[in-house]
């Protein structure tokens, strides 16, 4: 087992700094997978919810290698998808997911948005029957540059939705984002909507672990610990609940005053 180099206090939110993303990604996979083990040893299956981003690849790919984890029993969602993109599109979220992690371990049915649906608003709806059907116990997830959860970006996040799910459009730093990690060649590229979770609906799972490394997430990082619970800054809302877990690296963490070295 890794240990982290550092903890951090962050009201009920418990964070852990590793030395770099690859043990950023090794520890929150072990994290997660006994996490599931445990649910899966009480309860018949479970649901969980993934982000599709690359600062997620490290964390999936050792979570696919995670050798004791009953994927059968496990029902599949994600986060967020672009309208119009089809699911073979390479740029698709879960087309992603499914590369990296769900067509190597087989879990019992992915659940993915629909980018190409015809009636946005209807695919918002049968996405939101779907998680009231699988109410969610695990979910991963990371923060955006902006502090982003999903994309719910400040200008649309509300802590208070009353949907699960909603098609909205992602801010100018979001779209500088996807063209930095690699996803588009311009911001203009990018597709103008996207779906997205809603907040209530990503911390509407009992446990939620947050891996966000490298050292473009650090002022976001800093923000999310540091600043006034507010969709200003849309992740420092992780700070209400138990049973958050957020994941950093050396320089995701560089950012923040408070510290405590193990």
């Amino acid at each position: 087992m890794i240990e982290p180099i550092r903890t951090l206090p962050a009201g009920p939110m418990r964070v852990q700094v590793y030395l770099d993303r690859h043990g950023l990604g090794r520890a929150a996979a072990g994290a997660v997978a006994a996490r599931m083990q445990e649910l899966l040893a009480r309860q018949p299956g479970l649901s969980a919810v993934f982000a599709a981003a690359a600062s997620q690849v490290e964390f999936l790919t050792h979570l696919a290698a995670e050798p004791d984890v009953d994927w059968k029993r496990v029902t599949a969602f994600h986060l967020d998808e672009y309208v119009g993109v089809s699911a073979t599109d390479g740029r698709s979220f879960g087309k992603f997911l499914r590369e990296r992690l769900f067509d190597r371990v087989g879990p019992a049915a992915f659940h993915a948005l629909d980018g190409a649906a015809r009636d946005p608003e209807a695919e918002c709806r049968r996405y939101e029957a779907l998680l009231r059907d699988h109410p969610l116990d695990v979910a991963c997830i990371g923060i955006g540059e902006n502090g982003h959860l999903a994309f719910n970006d400040p200008h649309v996040a509300d802590f208070n939705e009353p949907r699960r799910v909603k098609v909205v459009e992602p801010d100018e730093r979001s779209r500088r984002q996807q063209v930095a990690d690699g996803a588009f060649s311009k911001a203009e590229d990018m597709p103008v909507k996207a779906y997205t979770l809603t907040i209530p609906a990503i911390l509407a799972a009992r446990f939620v672990y947050v891996m966000v490394p490298g050292e473009r997430k650090a002022e976001a990082v800093r923000r999310t610990v540091e600043d006034p619970v507010s969709p200003a800054c849309p992740s420092t809302v992780l700070r209400t609940r138990p049973e958050v877990y957020l994941y950093l690296d050396a320089e995701s963490s560089r950012g923040i005053d408070r510290q405590i070295v193990r």
